[in-house]
């Protein structure tokens, strides 16, 4: 089965990892993608600064950039997925669920909405179900799934594993690689021999997608996760691949050998850019890093170490790489859901 995908911001750094993720896919095919009005009507191969490290699929290369817009994308697409920035994706993914495109996003507008999925198919993929309130209660003949921020993303899996013991307080500081901010977001002059100890929004986001992620959806409704989420974001000198020194508190009072086959134990889920095993997790205190791990399950895997008894629950890190389990891959990895559910 071929499913008929356009590719929303494809020129982007995130559009980017769309096109290089979907080259080969097994059942996604690339068929339109959009931009600007200042990159409409030339080459991708033209319009996109390529920065990937693989070349431009040639197919993809010729195609001619459309514009964001219903009129601009053609009538037998299945599956749109958008890397638009969340003032665009604000205005413009709505257009599209009304017009009856199913639009899988990583923008972060609409995350938080009472009826829009906020989806990691290992974590809660039974939050499809308010696709229905979302069409009863909008009128759209399409559909609007989000994947959460690329930290969130990082933690929120190993803090299900977790919610066994009984999940209370969340602690957690990240140390998150440049990619994050977009090629021209930080500047080398801000962070070369540096570290940024702010960044505009993440920590929001870490507190409250959380919550929803872990949150239970039954008949239609949404109820979140009563877990309490502080977040600290920094910005790091790596490329790729966020790192998160994770403190829970929990109820019960787990061994480090329990905690560690919580998390290896998550389960995964059959789609094809779906890891065999959720969450790999190291004995050796020093990982995971960055460098050495960010590629891990094709970079869709999750790495976790350093575990570590406290007096209220348990510490240790965790890693993903940010544009693609975290951004990317994130929801190419949604729209296999939306595909496996009979979404498209």
């Amino acid at each position: 089965m071929s499913v008929r995908v356009g590719l929303l911001g494809a020129t982007g750094a995130v559009g980017q990892r769309f096109v290089q993720l979907l080259e080969d896919h097994p059942t996604f095919e690339i068929a339109a993608v959009t931009a600007s009005p200042e990159s409409a009507g030339k080459a991708y191969r033209d319009a996109a600064k390529w920065r990937v490290d693989t070349p431009i699929p040639e197919y993809v290369a010729g195609m001619t950039v459309r514009e964001t817009s219903p009129e601009a994308l053609p009538d037998d697409l299945d599956l749109l997925f958008s890397s638009l920035p969340s003032g665009v994706g604000a205005e413009i993914e709505p257009e599209l669920c009304r017009a009856g495109y199913v639009v899988s996003s990583n923008s972060s507008n609409e995350r938080m909405a009472e009826d829009v999925p906020l989806t990691i198919p290992e974590v809660n993929a039974d939050h499809l179900d308010l696709l229905e309130t979302q069409r009863e209660e909008r009128g759209w003949d399409g559909a609007l799934v989000k994947n959460p921020n690329c930290s969130t993303i990082t933690m929120v899996p190993t803090l299900a594993a977790l919610d066994q013991f009984g999940l209370e307080r969340v602690h957690v500081a990240t140390l998150q690689a440049v990619s994050g901010a977009g090629y021209s977001g930080v500047t080398s002059m801000e962070i070369i021999d540096n570290v940024l100890p702010h960044i505009g929004g993440e920590e929001a986001k870490m507190e409250s997608e959380s919550r929803k992620l872990l949150g239970d959806v039954e008949n239609g409704e949404l109820s979140l996760h009563d877990v309490d989420v502080s977040a600290s974001c920094n910005r790091v000198p790596s490329l790729d691949g966020h790192l998160e020194n994770v403190f829970a508190e929990l109820d019960a009072n787990p061994t480090a050998e329990a905690v560690h086959e919580a998390l290896a134990g998550l389960d995964g889920v059959d789609l094809p850019s779906a890891p065999e095993q959720p969450v790999h997790v190291f004995a050796d205190p020093d990982r995971p890093q960055p460098r050495l791990d960010r590629m891990r399950g094709q970079g869709m895997q999750i790495s976790a170490g350093g575990l570590r008894e406290t007096a209220e629950g348990v510490q240790y890190n965790c890693l993903a790489h940010n544009t693609i389990r975290g951004a990317a891959g994130a929801s190419v990895l949604n729209g296999e859901l939306l595909v496996e559910e009979g979404w498209v």
